[in-house]
């Protein structure tokens, strides 16, 4: 399997990714990305709302990588929605980051009808246009959406110049949200996994367990190899350095088909918010 994932404007986005929601803003932050990037990993997915990204940026500087052998992402808030507030959230989370570029920004949530009636897709298309502008300018190579449904981002896509290059969303054994990736991988819109191990919820289960062993490896490692073989991105978060490297080593074995049916046949709750019904 390739470490690699073309998306649609010809930009090579590396699987798997780091995340670093829930590090705490710091020293923990700063060597869990020096941690991540010591041990194979090019891709650090952070987000305004984190209140990490000084930190993410701290430990992008001191790896000693150079800046253009990495992929970073970024995301912008639900406050900042709007054209001229998208354009000022990058000029922070630039400067928090230290970076003269992103390589993908995205917009966090979608303004939903809940909280913006019928004023929530034209807000969607505001902020997407500020995207379209920032990444026209040269301070983002890739943009795209975070928790979009296709409701949400049918709206954005007609008025759009630029078709999204990812949706990121909750991707788990036993949530899978099953028609959102079928119209991402219909328009040719990369689909990220957040929480790809359901916040720890899937370490426990006996199937997981029982493929695990099979192969001489950790559950958690069986569903990062699991989600990458669905065509998502997985998106791994830890601050111990040795399962850091535990959960990027997934290149070394393959799950059968038969495996693959048996893991998407689980069934499990949501565990993070609904786009239609959060008021944040």
């Amino acid at each position: 399997m390739e470490k690699e994932i073309l998306l649609n404007n010809g930009v090579k986005i590396p699987t798997p990714g780091f995340g670093t929601f829930l590090t705490p803003d710091g020293a923990t932050c700063v060597e869990a990305v020096k941690a991540a990037i010591a041990a194979g990993y090019t891709h650090i997915d952070t987000a305004a709302i984190y209140k990490n990204e000084k930190s993410v940026g701290e430990g992008i500087k001191e790896s000693g990588i150079k800046r253009e052998n990495l992929f970073v992402t970024s995301k912008v808030w639900n406050t900042e929605r709007g054209y001229d507030k998208t354009l000022k959230a990058l000029d922070k989370t630039l400067s928090d980051l230290g970076l003269d570029y992103l390589d993908l920004y995205l917009i966090h949530w979608p303004a939903n009808e809940l909280q913006f009636g019928k004023d929530a897709n034209q807000q969607n298309v505001d902020t997407w246009k500020a995207m379209e502008r920032l990444h026209e300018e040269g301070l983002i190579r890739s943009i795209g959406l975070s928790n979009f449904m296709q409701h949400h981002a049918e709206p954005v896509m007609a008025k759009a110049n630029i078709c999204p290059m990812v949706d990121q969303i909750e991707y788990h054994p036993g949530f899978t949200q099953k028609e959102c990736v079928e119209f991402c991988q219909k328009n040719n819109i990369l689909v990220e996994a957040w929480s790809p191990l359901g916040r720890g919820n899937v370490l426990d289960n006996p199937l997981l367990k029982s493929i695990a062993a099979n192969h001489g490896k950790s559950v958690a490692q069986v569903v990062i190899r699991w989600v990458m073989q669905t065509g998502v991105l997985p998106l791994a978060k830890s601050v111990t350095p040795s399962r850091i490297k535990e959960n990027f080593d997934v290149f070394d074995f393959e799950l059968s088909q038969q495996e693959m049916f048996e893991i998407a046949s689980l069934k499990a709750d949501r565990i993070g918010s609904d786009p239609d019904t959060c008021d944040f």
